[in-house]
Formats: structure tokens, C-alpha cells, sequence
């Protein structure tokens, strides 16, 4: 059924099949003891699946395939002119089950069925068609050494690579990371959340029905302990690519130093500060742009601009206008067409987001619009969107990420002011500035701890620039020609030369 006709109902309509075995070596299989777990959707609460609950032996018998793969350089011995054909056929796979990969994505994490297509799918898509493209343009290097001597440096795919990606993005993730890996020549094993494994197991498929080898790329399902961890434990993974919480990052990078001492490359957490000088070139559109990038899935975006600090003599005016949209952001029925906000992942994230929502109140913050857990549909996962004014750099709410339609408002009197506050965080991932003072903005963009600085804008992004944190909201960088730099080896050859002449 196309995301389309689904749409077209208000309830959800009869299930798909969906297939929740792993993928190794290329074959659909049931872990090795049996288990499984429930799949079920946050739009409703239906089970859309059981999955496939790997672990220790599925995890060591998908690195043994990944590593006898690499090693018959099957793919990592392929012309990259060749890899490049592949990889833009998987993309193009991906384009032609746009339809199937929206609707899995939509009902699996509980996002709108409009952004799941038009954003994730696209995405997806276009990430790997661009590594795909960019891997035969890269070149190796000569050394300016003495004539006596010529020093090759040449990159090389490291290996095998483990990949552990979260439940928001789940397409998206999987492609900023699997792209480059598999594009260098590297053989993956993914470990998607297990609250929202579908579409990477879908993703593997259409993979081999583009031409990759066997092997190359395989799918574990399972939980973090039971499967995330013997992968990053793994003596014979090269690299462990992870998104997800700042705690959980640690817990990779102490694993990888405990086993083979394997590249560790994390994009963690964020509280992500929106500031807003009096001198805003567009008031409206800087309003537009806080409610809409906090609110946009769900709240649940490690970038989210959740810290808006608005100067003091403009900030009532600012909230009025906040206030009057929030009525646009309301949750709603996911596969409709027409809805901007979805459904909070599971009922453990539900959970969570009102705990900090009950928090704030409890701090002393003031609830502005929100606050409450709501059923558009029977069954489903659901939470108004929320604003809080009132709020303290020193408050849970503010210091904490939240990970669902949560903003906190606080305020400033000057450009030191704010640089204090926004820099007063153990993350560092984005950040935003607006004014139409060119010093200011380059002084305050300059002066922030953040590995994504906008101006004049939120989230405007392209798979050309690189992403990822300061401080504790990650090591590396995904995203650009700088994602290679994890998933290669750098080498060099030195050869003597004895010239004649």
C-alpha cells in the first residue's frame, strides 16, 4: 500500500508484513537462540512485528562474515569506479520503495508520513548516492620528500566496521554512517535501536538487490546490552561508529579501550542554544524558526534548538508570537498527510519527557502552552507541545536533554551575557545567532563552544558540510568528505630511490 492511500484514512490501516529477521551474509535469520522481541508501533500501540533479538553469537557470527568478506576483497578490493555503480544503484533502490520505506519508518518511530518521505527517505538516499559519487574523486598524496626518496600516502578502508544508530533517524543515521564506510570499502555490521529496527533490515535488502556482495553489509536487531555491547567489545571490529546518548557514548568509548583499542566515533547529545538579539533582522522569521525546529520530530533531534535565550527587551513580544503557533504543532494522526507533529517513540520516552515537563514545574519554571500527554489516537504515544518561560541555566530542564517538544526560555542583557550561558553546558553540538550586526554575529558565532553554528536560520543543512560536537556531544564528524576520515586508514610507503642521475 503507497504512503499515499494510507494517508488518505484516519485510522491505521491493516499491517504490512514485515520481516524482523537479521541480515548476515546476506540471508534473513532468526538469532541463534530463537528470541525475539516485540515490534510495536507509538502510533497506536499495535504490534507490527516480532524482531529478531540477537546477541552475543549472532553478533561474532556477523563479524565473521564481514571479516572473511573484506578479506576476500570482494568489495574492498573493487575499483571504487565500481563501488561508485553500486552504491548509486542502492540509492536508487531506496528512491523507487520510497513509498514502502515512509510508511515502515512512519509506523515503526512515529513520525509524519509527510517528513518521513520527503525528508528521511530523500535523505537517505542522497547520502549514499553522494559517497557513491565522491569515492572515485578522492585522491592519494606524493610526499615533498628528497629526490632520493618517494613517499606514497594512501588511504585504506580500516575493516570491519560496527555501526550503532538511534531510534529518531533511523534511515538517516544509518546512511550518514553506512555510506562512507561501505563507499571507502569497508564491510559493516549496523546494530539499529530496538525501537525503530525496520527500515535498516530494509535497507540491507535493497543493498544486495543493487549488486553489493554478501557480507558486506549485515544487520543485527537486539538491545544495547545484548547486542550493541559484544559488537563494540568485538576483538575483530576496527571501528565503532555510534549516535545516541552522551551516556551510552562513554560506555562505547570505555569498551573499545577495554577490547582491541578500535577507532571509537560518536555523535551524542545536545542542548543546543537559539539566541535572539533585539537587532533580529526578521522577528517573525526567527519565531517561525524556534517553534518549528523544536517542535520538528517531535522534539526528539539531538540538535533541537531546546535553550532559546531571546534578549530581554524583545522577548514578550517574541513569546506572543511563539504562543500564537503553537496551535499548528498539536500531535496528530502520523499518517496523515496533513500532521506536523507525530507520536513520542515508546512509552518509556513519554514517559521521560513528562517527568522532565513535571520537573520544570517543580523547579519553578512557568508553563507557558502544553505540558500534557495525549491520545489523537487510541492507544498511541503523544505529548502537546510545551514552552516554558521563567527558566535557569542552573534548571534539569535546561541542562538536560529532553529528546521530545520541550522548549526552555531564558534570557540575556548582552552578547557576554549570552555567550556565558549558552557556553554553560557539557554539550556543544549546535547553536544559532540572530542579528544584522556582521560583528556581532561572527564575534558570538566565534565565541560559541558548538560544532554547528547558523545564522539568520536553524537546521538549514547539506550533506556537503560536516556534523557532530564539542565537549561531551560527540568525537568525529559525520556528514562531507570529512566522514572518510573514520572509516579510512592513512598510510604511508616509503621508497628508496638510488638515481643515476
Amino acid at each position: 500500500m503507497s504512503a499515499e492511500a494510507v494517508a488518505a484514512n484516519s485510522a491505521i490501516p491493516p499491517l504490512p508484513a514485515f520481516d524482523g529477521r537479521a541480515i548476515i551474509n546476506g540471508l534473513r535469520v532468526a538469532a541463534a537462540d530463537g528470541q525475539v522481541f516485540d515490534c510495536v508501533s507509538p502510533v497506536d500501540g499495535r504490534v507490527l512485528t516480532q524482531v529478531a533479538r540477537c546477541g552475543l553469537m549472532d553478533v561474532n557470527e556477523a563479524v565473521a562474515n564481514a571479516r572473511a568478506t573484506f578479506e576476500s576483497r570482494r568489495w574492498s578490493g573493487m575499483a571504487p569506479a565500481q563501488r561508485k555503480r553500486i552504491m548509486i544503484k542502492f540509492a536508487e533502490q531506496i528512491q523507487a520503495h520510497a513509498d514502502e520505506l515512509a510508511l515502515t519508518e512512519t509506523l515503526d518511530m512515529g513520525k509524519p508520513i509527510q517528513y518521513a518521505k520527503g525528508v528521511d527517505v530523500n535523505s537517505a538516499a542522497n547520502c549514499i548516492r553522494w559517497y557513491g559519487e565522491a569515492v572515485d574523486k578522492i585522491y592519494d598524496e606524493i610526499a615533498p620528500t628528497p629526490r632520493t626518496a618517494l613517499a606514497l600516502i594512501t588511504r585504506e578502508p580500516v575493516g570491519v566496521v560496527g555501526i550503532i544508530v538511534p531510534w529518531n533517524y533511523p534511515m538517516i543515521m544509518a546512511a550518514w554512517k553506512i555510506a562512507p564506510a561501505l563507499a571507502a570499502g569497508n564491510s559493516v555490521v549496523l546494530k539499529p535501536s530496538e525501537k525503530s529496527p525496520l527500515t535498516a533490515l530494509r535497507l540491507a535488502e535493497l543493498a544486495l538487490a543493487a549488486g553489493m556482495p554478501p557480507g558486506v553489509f549485515n544487520v543485527v536487531p537486539g538491545y544495547g546490552p545484548e547486542a550493541g555491547s559484544p559488537l563494540a567489545l568485538h576483538m575483530d571490529v576496527d571501528c565503532i561508529a555510534f549516535t545516541g546518548s552522551t551516556r551510552v557514548g562513554k560506555q562505547i568509548h570505555v569498551m573499545a579501550g577495554q577490547s582491541n583499542l578500535k577507532r571509537a566515533w560518536t555523535e551524542l547529545g545536545g542542548k543546543s542554544p537559539n539566541i535572539v538579539f533585539a537587532d533580529c533582522p526578521n522577528l517573525d522569521k526567527a519565531v517561525a524558526a524556534a517553534v518549528g525546529s523544536i517542535f520538528f520530530n517531535q522534539g526528539e533531534s539531538c540538535n533541537a534548538p531546546s535553550r532559546l535565550f531571546v534578549e530581554e527587551s524583545i522577548k514578550d513580544a517574541f513569546l506572543e508570537k511563539a504562543l500564537a503557533l503553537v496551535p499548528g504543532y498539536q500531535p496528530a494522526n502520523p499518517l496523515d498527510k496533513s500532521t506536523v507533529m507525530g507520536a513520542i517513540v515508546d512509552r518509556v520516552q513519554l514517559g521521560a519527557v513528562m517527568r522532565y515537563i513535571e520537573t520544570g514545574q517543580a523547579e519553578g519554571a512557568r508553563l507557558l502552552t502544553g505540558g500534557q500527554a495525549v491520545e489523537p489516537v487510541a492507544g498511541g504515544c503523544y505529548v502537546q507541545p510545551t514552552i516554558f518561560d521563567g527558566v535557569t541555566n542552573q534548571m534539569a530542564i535546561a541542562r538536560e536533554e529532553i529528546f521530545g517538544p520541550v522548549l526552555s526560555v531564558l534570557s540575556f542583557t548582552d552578547a557576554a551575557d549570552v555567550v556565558r550561558q549558552a557556553n554553560d553546558s557539557v554539550y556543544g553540538l549546535n547553536a544559532a545567532v540572530w542579528t544584522r550586526d556582521i560583528n556581532k554575529a561572527h564575534g558570538v558565532a566565534r565565541a560559541l563552544r558548538a560544532g554547528t553554528v547558523h545564522v539568520n536560520q536553524y537546521d538549514e543543512d547539506d550533506i556537503t558540510v560536516p556534523f557532530g560536537g564539542f565537549k561531551q556531544s560527540g568525537v568525529g564528524r559525520d556528514k562531507s568528505l570529512h566522514a572518510f576520515d573514520k572509516y579510512t586508514e592513512t598510510k604511508t610507503t616509503w621508497i628508496r630511490i638510488d638515481s643515476p642521475v
